[in-house]
């Protein structure tokens, strides 16, 4: 990852943080697209760090993504605390149709792997109804199980063939890092690990209020809405995220910009 790009990094309990922007990213998406390069870019919450915090596996898969964006606004303010008082969020949802639109007006194919079919059917109908000049050379909503060696060879070889140089991937944390991780250097794509952002494009669930996302209450709304889904993460992961990150905070370490030993 070049430092020129996106030069204002820290480590939020060890994983890596890029304070980049809207405009910044999709431009890096765009260019590496274009390129043919085969690279994946994480959407960064609260649960992305815990998850990596709690194993030192999925904290090198993180920190190996080409890029790290500020999804939640917990990861914003924790970069302000660290000294990136400029740190803005890029939130999934909002850089997907951002990317997509950059995409059909520079005749960059796009492809879609995960969700359901028919979640997934629809994403793509709102989205060719949105933008019908993109080129959505590949979807697939994979089975919900391991997939063998065999089907995913395959699917790197559908992949490919298809042409599609940018992959929005929403398989949800962690899986979705770890397959990107995995497939890059065997997919010429960029991946974009972007989550719940197909089911919102899609409009088969709602997103919290604008307000609720600037105070850092989205997770309340998706625990309102989701309890049996959701509530184990979000009770686990934000009280320790607080309490591990003040710790981070008091020792004061210099070392946020580096990565961890």
């Amino acid at each position: 990852m070049s430092t020129t790009c996106h030069p204002h990094s820290r480590y939020i309990l060890s994983t890596r943080t890029d304070a980049t922007c809207y405009p910044e990213a999709a431009e890096l998406v765009l260019r590496w697209a274009k390129a043919g390069e085969s690279r994946y870019v994480s959407v960064a919450t609260v649960n992305n760090v815990m998850e990596a915090y709690d194993s030192p596996e999925f904290r090198e898969v993180m920190n190996a993504s080409d890029l790290v964006t500020p999804d939640g606004m917990p990861l914003v303010w924790g970069l302000r605390l660290l000294g990136v008082r400029n740190a803005t969020r890029v939130y999934g949802p909002d850089l997907t149709p951002l990317i997509l639109d950059r995409a059909a007006r520079t005749a960059v194919p796009v492809g879609f792997y995960g969700a359901s079919r028919p979640v997934l059917a629809r994403l793509i109908r709102a989205v060719r109804q949105r933008l019908p000049a993109l080129e959505i050379a590949y979807a697939y909503a994979p089975p919900f199980r391991p997939l063998t060696p065999a089907e995913d060879e395959m699917i790197i070889r559908e992949i490919n063939a298809s042409g599609a140089r940018i992959l929005f991937v929403g398989l949800s944390t962690p899986k979705q890092e770890r397959w990107m991780a995995s497939h890059r250097g065997r997919l010429a794509a960029v991946m974009l690990g972007v989550g719940a952002a197909f089911d919102f494009l899609a409009g088969v669930k709602p997103q919290a209020p604008r307000w609720m996302m600037r105070a850092g209450l989205e997770w309340l709304f998706r625990l309102f809405r989701e309890p049996r889904r959701l509530w184990r993460r979000y009770l686990k992961h934000n009280p320790r995220f607080l309490a591990l990150f003040t710790l981070q905070l008091l020792l004061g370490s210099l070392d946020h910009d580096r990565p961890p030993a």
